[in-house]
C-alpha cells in the first residue's frame, strides 16, 4: 500500500539507495528528511507490512496555472521489484502532476532499459541527453518529459 514518506523512514531509504546506486553517489539519510521538509516535494512510500520496500517523490514546480513537475527518485528494494511497486509509485507521482495539468521531467541512466520502458509506457518521451550527468560513474542520462494531460500539441522539443 502507498502513503506518506516519513522522516523516519530515512536511514531505509539511504539503504536501499545504496543497493541501487552504489556507484553514483546514492542520497545518505540526510538528503531525505531534507527533501522532505520542502513545500513544494511530495514522497511516497511503499511497504510490506511496517518495512518500506521502496519510495518515490516529485516536485511541484512554478506559480499556480503554470507549473511542471520533476521526479527526483523511484526506488524499490531489489527484493522486491518485478511485483508492480514501480508502477504504483509512478502513477501515484503521475496523479499530482496530472492534479495540476503539469508536464513532468525526469533523468534516467541511459543504460536502465526497465525504468525507460516503464516511464515510455507512462506517456514519457526522451528530450535530451546528459552526458556525465551520473557521479562519480560519469553515467548519461536522458531526460525525459510527459507532457501535461491538457497538452494537445505535437511538438517533440521541450517548452
Amino acid at each position: 500500500m502507498i502513503g506518506p514518506l516519513r522522516a523516519r523512514d530515512s536511514a531505509r531509504c539511504a539503504r536501499i539507495e545504496a543497493l541501487l546506486f552504489e556507484g553514483d553517489s546514492p542520497w545518505p539519510a540526510e538528503a531525505f528528511r531534507s527533501e522532505l521538509l520542502a513545500s513544494h516535494n511530495h514522497y511516497f512510500a511503499v511497504r510490506d507490512g511496517e518495512t518500506l520496500i521502496g519510495y518515490a517523490g516529485i516536485s511541484v514546480l512554478g506559480p499556480a496555472g503554470d507549473q511542471e513537475c520533476e521526479i527526483h527518485t523511484i526506488a524499490v528494494d531489489p527484493e522486491h521489484q518485478g511485483h508492480g511497486h514501480g508502477r504504483a509509485l509512478l502513477a501515484t507521482l503521475l496523479e499530482i502532476a496530472d492534479s495540476r495539468n503539469a508536464p513532468v521531467f525526469l533523468e534516467v541512466r541511459t543504460d536502465n532499459e526497465t525504468a525507460i520502458n516503464l516511464y515510455r509506457r507512462n506517456g514519457f518521451d526522451e528530450v535530451g541527453v546528459r552526458r556525465g550527468y551520473y557521479q562519480p560513474s560519469g553515467a548519461d542520462a536522458y531526460t525525459m518529459r510527459r507532457r501535461a494531460i491538457g497538452d494537445t500539441s505535437q511538438s517533440g522539443e521541450a517548452q
